[in-house]
């Protein structure tokens, strides 16, 4: 669990809890669950290497942007999220989230993420819709 914070247009920051989420079973996702309530969560799966990416540098195009800002203890990781709904702003600390990120490469290494792959069976669930 992590406390992203919410960046107001005003510059105001709201808290907002956040799980971070990993596993090794969907290699090339980062999943961020956001509680916006007592009841609500926002569920957003981000590309890995994207989020690698943007710990080093400005990345991502259309409804997921990233980008560092700051240095030292006080850097953050920008996060802006697009829907059709709205947009949000989020920063946390770019350190918490390298932290958690190099763990993920722990567990299933750059580059091996498809080792573990049933391409045949991932296909044909997306072809016939099954779960």
């Amino acid at each position: 669990m992590l406390h992203m914070e919410l960046v107001l247009p005003s510059g105001e920051r709201l808290p907002v809890p956040t799980l971070l989420h990993y596993s090794a079973e969907d290699p090339f996702a980062a999943v961020f669950v956001f509680y916006t309530g007592a009841d609500h969560q926002v569920r957003w799966v981000l590309d890995r290497d994207m989020l690698a990416k943007g710990l080093r540098r400005p990345t991502g195009r259309g409804d997921v942007r990233l980008r560092p800002t700051g240095s030292g203890p006080d850097a953050e990781l920008g996060l802006t999220l697009s829907s059709p709904h709205g947009r949000a702003q989020l920063a946390a600390p770019l350190r918490a989230i390298a932290q958690w990120l190099g763990r993920t490469y722990e567990s299933v290494p750059s580059g091996q993420e498809a080792e573990g792959l049933d391409v045949d069976a991932e296909l044909s669930r997306l072809l016939h819709g099954a779960a």
